[in-house]
């Protein structure tokens, strides 16, 4: 610097100084959001019976809008019309707020309904009853013990093996196909699904 100018020379150092300090900054910025998704991803895809049970902000972001009326707004589905109901697919319905299992498909049938329909849960453990007079009709729900989410309701059928059909919602859940299971964290319940 001459005289209090800067030269040519100074100022393409103070260029490349600071362009290289925006690209560290972008480049913390990026691997800092990345980990965030790569987390994130992780709750949303694997199972971990010990993290917590998200809140409604949390999930009002991360559900799509008719699996949060589902669960959260005693929303229902269209039959017929639903991601599940027809599906005969080798896996397990996993609780869409904490990835817990919940039915099987070894368990799964036709119901004639339009809905997913089981004859029972993987485990009684897992889900509760509660009285559902909505409609001026007298039926049983059933929800994700853990979590509280809404999944459908339970009737009485003299056809099914448990005398009960499960019928629920689509939206629900999440499916974990039986090549999946291992990865994502469900190699326990892989003789659930191959029991039949």
């Amino acid at each position: 610097m001459r005289g209090g100018r800067i030269t040519s020379e100074e100022k393409s150092a103070i260029s490349t100084y600071v362009g290289a300090g925006i690209a560290v900054v972008l480049a913390v910025v990026g691997v800092y959001f990345f980990f965030l998704t790569q987390k994130e991803k992780k709750e949303t895809t694997t199972f971990d019976p010990n993290r917590p049970v998200p809140s409604d902000t949390v999930l009002k972001s991360r559900l799509k809008a008719e699996e949060y009326d589902v669960v959260r707004g005693n929303g229902s589905q269209t039959p017929f019309q639903n991601e599940f109901w027809n599906s005969e697919k080798t896996g397990i319905y996993v609780d869409v707020i904490t990835g817990e299992p919940l039915f099987a498909s070894v368990d799964k049938f036709d119901g004639h309904v339009g809905l997913p329909t089981f004859t029972k849960p993987i485990s009684k453990d897992r889900v509760i009853e509660v009285a559902d007079n909505t409609n001026e009709m007298q039926r049983t729900q059933v929800r994700a013990k853990r979590s509280n989410a809404r999944l459908g309701h339970v009737f009485p059928d003299p056809q099914s093996p448990t005398g009960q059909r499960y019928v629920v919602y689509s939206a629900a859940f999440h499916f974990v196909p039986v090549d999946q299971m291992k990865d994502r964290g469900y190699e326990a319940y892989l003789p659930v699904v191959e029991k039949k």
